[in-house]
């Protein structure tokens, strides 16, 4: 992932395979988190506040995580609930 900023928005250039891109795009537009994404162009994503950078990284994560690495993840949840 590639960084610039001006003022207080930091945008990020998202290295994010190709295939899955349109996704990525499309999951980051439902969650109205500003992002641009053209044809043969990187994705690019406006992050503002803290908020949209934990959205963010659980969008990137569905996609660049490994199956097993998910799983695991939520089994950790579900212990955690019933702990408490």
């Amino acid at each position: 992932m590639k960084f610039f900023s001006s003022d207080t928005v930091l945008k990020h250039i998202v290295e994010v395979n190709w295939a899955d891109r349109w996704q990525v795009y499309q999951r980051l537009r439902e969650l109205d988190i500003p992002c641009y994404c053209e044809s043969n162009q990187p994705l690019e994503v406006e992050i503002t506040n803290p908020i949209l950078a934990v959205q963010f990284w659980s969008v990137l994560r569905q996609f660049t995580a490994s199956r097993q690495d998910l799983i695991r993840n939520l089994e950790q949840c579900w212990q955690n609930s019933y702990q408490n």
